[in-house]
């Protein structure tokens, strides 16, 4: 997007722009359009056209959260309502706007060390912390997110619905190794549930600096579309599935690093400070486990149904064979998490005090 790509109307709506601004740099993600705005009065913004998938009532979600965050001097960006005092914009159909400020900070797609990973997980702690409090209502962001029975259903349907798909077979052979992690696992421990960021990948948290020591500074959180409350393991699963995988999302083989998810728990003690049940600390043990089962289902899904991830088109023929790849990937984190159990639970036993 370029500033000529600005709707007009979208210009007006907010009084922080009438003064005039330039266009830094502007990235395409997954699901929203970003540009990163500088006004001729020095002030530094981020403009979003938001994605559809998601409810209108997720900007009254982050408002509250930011507002809440802030009197606890956490550091956070903050929506700049309109002229009106709304919280976003609608422009036109499917044209739905909003402006944040914007933080200081650079991100990373791929953990740099361990240092960092403490540094992060001790955020998130704070993070959680400083909601323990907030009681205010979420609204429903607008599409099902970690429904877990929901997603083994739909791999269930794909099956049935498509058998002609090329990639029938492959998905056929996967099914009931997923299926058998399933069963093997058992049902989720029910804890209490938190506020939770929900989308935890290392790319979502700032750092102070490209260079350590800088680099291992966690400064802030961003991306705050999923907020929701579920139980603490669905956050840090997600987390560790993110962090701990030092081969990433695209490759059928996977690996956990145990150092690093030390570090993260060592980050999330400090960030706390003793505010973890001990029925929480006792599902963390298998959170990575259940995430990564639950993605390995949507990505078999979307291997027949070619619909909803995104995909690499210089790596991969198609979305069905890159869908087929992070589905393996991800059923072999689970197997190398699995590994790890035993490990992972004295790790928790004696570095998370409840």
């Amino acid at each position: 997007m370029s500033e000529g790509a600005i709707p007009e109307s979208v210009r007006a709506a907010w009084s922080a722009l009438e003064g005039g601004f330039e266009v830094e740099t502007g990235t395409t993600g997954l699901l929203h359009h970003t540009l990163r705005l500088s006004t001729t009065a020095g002030e530094r913004f981020v403009l979003q056209r938001v994605s559809d998938v998601f409810a209108p009532e997720i900007q009254d979600n982050i408002a509250a959260v930011t507002t809440h965050l802030a009197a606890r001097d956490f550091p956070t960006f903050r929506l700049v309502p309109t002229r009106e005092g709304a919280t976003s914009l609608e422009a036109g159909v499917g044209e739905r706007w909003r402006l944040l400020t914007r933080l200081d900070g650079v991100s990373f797609h791929r953990v740099q060390s361990a240092e960092q990973v403490r540094s992060a997980a001790e955020l998130v702690g704070r993070f959680h912390a400083a909601l323990d409090d907030f009681d205010a209502p979420l609204a429903p962001m607008g599409l099902p997110f970690r429904e877990t029975a929901l997603y083994r259903r739909g791999l269930a349907t794909a099956l049935e619905e498509r058998a002609d798909h090329r990639r029938h077979e492959d998905v056929s052979a996967l099914a009931p190794r997923i299926d058998a992690a399933f069963e093997a696992l058992g049902p989720a421990p029910a804890t209490r549930e938190r506020v939770i960021h929900a989308d935890l990948k290392i790319s979502n948290v700032l750092f102070a600096g490209e260079a350590a020591p800088e680099r291992d500074v966690a400064t802030a959180l961003i991306d705050f579309d999923t907020l929701m409350r579920a139980p603490l393991w669905s956050e840090w699963g997600d987390a560790w599935r993110s962090w701990c995988n030092r081969r990433g999302e695209d490759e059928r083989v996977a690996t956990f690093d145990l150092a690093y998810f030390a570090a993260s728990v060592d980050g999330i003690a400090m960030g706390l400070a003793g505010e973890i049940d001990a029925d929480e600390r006792d599902a963390l043990v298998d959170a990575t486990e259940r995430i990564a089962l639950e993605l390995a289902t949507r990505y078999a899904t979307d291997a027949l149904e070619e619909r909803y991830f995104a995909w690499d088109s210089e790596r991969f023929d198609d979305a069905a064979a890159h869908n087929l790849v992070r589905a393996e990937g991800q059923l072999s984190l689970f197997e190398a998490a699995r590994a790890t159990r035993d490990e992972r639970r004295r790790i928790l036993t004696e570095r998370l005090p409840v």
